[in-house]
């Protein structure tokens, strides 16, 4: 794959990715669903984690750049469940990107 090409996608997934991140009304609406969605948004707040805390560095040190609310952990959806899945999906999620089969 060219590299222009790669970065376009990697870009455009990231993106992608950090639009469903912890801190949005939509993620704290989530989180009052009870706990098999407090799960699952873990989960997802766990494999999108990396790209988050770029966002996160990027807005703290260069305020104004990004105009994002977004945070690496959802405050609102601080239950067991929530915990439980966004420790499985920080712990699996983006070790599965640099993942190969020999």
């Amino acid at each position: 794959m060219k590299p222009l090409v790669r970065f376009v996608v990697f870009a455009g997934l990231g993106l992608g990715l950090a639009a469903c991140a912890a801190g949005s009304h939509d993620a704290a609406q989530a989180a009052a669903g009870g706990p098999f969605s407090q799960f699952l948004l873990g989960l997802w707040h766990g494999i999108i984690a990396p790209v988050t805390l770029i966002i996160e560095i990027v807005r703290r040190y260069l305020p104004g750049v990004l105009p994002w609310p977004f945070h690496l952990y959802q405050v609102d959806g601080a239950t067991v469940p929530y915990d439980i899945g966004f420790y499985l999906g920080l712990a699996g999620g983006p070790s599965f990107l640099f993942w190969r089969r020999p």
